[in-house]
C-alpha cells in the first residue's frame, strides 16, 4: 500500500472503497459490513469514510446506471470491484457530496488498484472523464 494512503481525505476515500468493496464481495448491505467485523489497511475509520460509503451506497442504483452507460468499450461486471467502487465514490462526491474536495482524487488509484486496472480505466478514457460525464448524466436523468 502507498505512503499516500496515510493522510486524511485520501485516507478516507480508502477506507471508503475497502467498505463498499467488502459489501460487494459478500453480497450484504453496507450497513451489515458497518455493523460486524470489516477489515481496513489502516484504522480506524475515519468520519469521512462513513460519509462516502453510506451516502455512495444510497444512492447506488442510480450511480451504476449512470457510470455503466458513461463507459466505453467495457461493461459494469468486466471492471474490477476496486476499480467499480472508486468510480462510484467519483461520481458520488461530484453529484451528490455537500463537502467536496478533489485534490488527492487522483492518488487513489495508484493506491489501492492493480496494474490490470490501468486498461479498465484507460479503456473508458479515464476515470475522472468517466466520472465528470456519469454526474453530468445523472443531472440529465434527475431533470
Amino acid at each position: 500500500m502507498s505512503l499516500k494512503v496515510d493522510r486524511g481525505r485520501t485516507r478516507a476515500r480508502s477506507q471508503a472503497v475497502q467498505l463498499l468493496f467488502q459489501a460487494e464481495a459478500k453480497d450484504v448491505p453496507l450497513e451489515e459490513v458497518l455493523g460486524g467485523d470489516y477489515l481496513l489497511s489502516k484504522g480506524p475509520l475515519e468520519d469521512y469514510a462513513r460519509t462516502l460509503a453510506e451516502g455512495c451506497y444510497r444512492y447506488l442504483d442510480t450511480i451504476d446506471e449512470v457510470l455503466d452507460q458513461a463507459l466505453k468499450n467495457w461493461s459494469m461486471p468486466r471492471l474490477p470491484r476496486t476499480d467499480r467502487n472508486l468510480m462510484r465514490i467519483a461520481i458520488y462526491e461530484m453529484r451528490y457530496a455537500d463537502e467536496l474536495t478533489r485534490t488527492d482524487e487522483s492518488e487513489l488509484p495508484s493506491a489501492n488498484g492493480t496494474d490490470a486496472d490501468d486498461s479498465a480505466l484507460s479503456g473508458s478514457d479515464d476515470e475522472t472523464a468517466v466520472a465528470s460525464d456519469a454526474a453530468a448524466e445523472t443531472d440529465k436523468a434527475e431533470a
